[in-house]
C-alpha cells in the first residue's frame, strides 16, 4: 500500500500524463510555502505540500484543487487555500486548525484537519459546513490528502475518458 506522499507522486504523474484534461500553475517555492503556512498558522501536511510545490494549484477532469498561487494583478497576495481558509475563518467561524483544500460542490468545504495529525504528519480530509462545530458530525473523506486526491482524480479521469 502506498503512503500519502507516494500517492501525491502518482497524482503528479496522472496530471502530467493527461495534459489535455488537466491544468496547473508553476508550483510554489520555499518562500511562498513558508509565507502560506505562516499566514495560516499551521503547516501543510507532507502530501499536500508536495502537490503545492509541484503545481501551486491544479485541476483535472473537473476536479479542482485550491493549492497556493499568486496572480500578477493581485501581486504578493496568496490565493487558493490561504485566502479561502482565512475567509472561512473570519466569515463563518471555521476552526483555525482546518485548512481549506477544495470546495465540495454542495456548499461545504473539503478541509484538512491539523488537530488530528498522524505519525507521518498527515491530516484527515473532512467536509466542513458553515455552522458545524462538532467534528464528530463532519464527514470523513480520507485519512490523508495524497491518497484522497489521487483516488478522486483517478476516478474522474476514468469517467472522463469513458464518456468521451
Amino acid at each position: 500500500m502506498m503512503n500519502a506522499v507516494e500517492a501525491s507522486e502518482r497524482l503528479i504523474e496522472l496530471v502530467r500524463g493527461n495534459d489535455d484534461i488537466a491544468n496547473h500553475a508553476d508550483g510554489c517555492d520555499v518562500g511562498t510555502m513558508a509565507a502560506a503556512e505562516s499566514d495560516l498558522g499551521v503547516p501543510f501536511p507532507p502530501s499536500y505540500r508536495r502537490l503545492i510545490e509541484e503545481f501551486g494549484t491544479w485541476d483535472i477532469a473537473g476536479e479542482e484543487f485550491l493549492g497556493v498561487y499568486q496572480t500578477p494583478s493581485l501581486g504578493q497576495k496568496l490565493l487558493g487555500s490561504v485566502v479561502e481558509t482565512l475567509d472561512a475563518r473570519s466569515r463563518y467561524g471555521m476552526p483555525s486548525d482546518l485548512i481549506v483544500a477544495m470546495f465540495d460542490g454542495m456548499g461545504g468545504l473539503v478541509v484538512l484537519d491539523s488537530s488530528q495529525a498522524d505519525q507521518d504528519g498527515e491530516y484527515p480530509v473532512l467536509v466542513w459546513n458553515p455552522g458545524i462545530a462538532d467534528r464528530e458530525s463532519m464527514e470523513r473523506l480520507g485519512d490523508n490528502f495524497g491518497s484522497f486526491a489521487f483516488a478522486l482524480c483517478q476516478r474522474a479521469v476514468t469517467r472522463w475518458r469513458e464518456s468521451g
